[in-house]
């Protein structure tokens, strides 16, 4: 089997179409390195009873390296955010706000994304086709707009912690109590609902196992995207943008780094939930 028939955004005729931008992959790639480097620093101190927990902190350099680092990373969360807000006030003076929020190439919810997955419930049980999907599914708006809320509760919780001083200025002493608290547990919810149900949905169903590499290479064949996202595809084709979006291929540097960061956060994230688990059972 060639390499590149792992990735399934490879998969299928025709050209390699644009999916996504260089800035979208790019910060995409620090939502990656940045959670990682949380997770990890987080975990020890939410299971510090875990026979792994000590051995994970002397590996990332003791807890003095282990907090840098996590703080580093929330540094890093904080400043993707806030690019990404920016790139959307941009886009919406190009597109107009109601493009942007509306529409087929909007991420927030619509009536349409509550018919699919009612639609899809009927295909899991029989009675129905598969549901048609647009530029974005349910799926990808859920993740999407996960992170919003990832980044409001855990990162204020978490900066409540990281400036005690600051905040109880003007907040009572038993705030940072429920900070300590929600931090841990969203943290928790995240990280178990990214490397299960978000893992499974990109990467693990039967369809784009053992992995997806179009938020990496920005890029999938034409038939990928008849698949995955018809009626984008559909109007593509009767707008006449083919030839617009069309893609080259991939340079060889980019697909095996793409590979290897692809592979190494799959083999990482599963094996995290398996600490998880190990700690929650013993």
């Amino acid at each position: 089997m060639s390499p590149r028939a792992l990735n399934a955004a490879d998969r299928g005729r025709g050209p390699h179409l644009w999916r996504f931008t260089p800035l979208q992959r790019t910060l995409h790639a620090f939502v990656i390195v940045s959670f990682f480097g949380l997770v990890l620093t987080g975990l020890p101190l939410h299971f510090s009873n875990a026979p792994w927990a000590q051995g994970l902190v002397r590996g990332l350099g003791g807890v003095g390296a282990a907090g840098l680092i996590h703080r580093f990373c929330a540094v890093i969360t904080f400043g993707y955010f806030f690019v990404h807000l920016g790139s959307l006030v941009v886009l919406a003076r190009q597109r107009g706000w109601k493009r942007l929020l509306w529409g087929p190439d909007s991420m927030i919810p619509q009536p349409k994304d509550l018919r699919d997955i009612l639609q899809m419930f009927k295909w899991f049980l029989g009675r129905g086709a598969r549901p048609k999907f647009d530029r974005f599914s349910y799926m990808e708006k859920f993740d999407y707009l996960a992170v919003f809320w990832g980044v409001a509760i855990i990162g204020f919780s978490g900066l409540l912690l990281w400036f005690p001083e600051l905040f109880s200025t003007f907040l009572p002493g038993w705030a940072f109590n429920v900070a300590t608290i929600v931090h841990g547990d969203e943290a928790l919810l995240a990280l178990s609902f990214i490397f299960t149900i978000h893992f499974f949905n990109v990467h693990l169903r039967p369809e784009k196992f053992p992995i997806d590499l179009v938020i990496f290479t920005g890029r999938a064949t034409s038939g990928y995207m008849e698949e995955e996202h018809p009626l984008e595809h559909e109007r593509i084709v009767q707008t006449g943008s083919l030839e617009n979006l069309a893609a080259p291929p991939v340079s060889r540097t980019v697909y095996l780094w793409s590979m290897t960061l692809g592979f190494a956060s799959l083999a990482l994230g599963v094996t995290i939930i398996a600490l998880v688990v190990w700690a929650v059972l013993h």
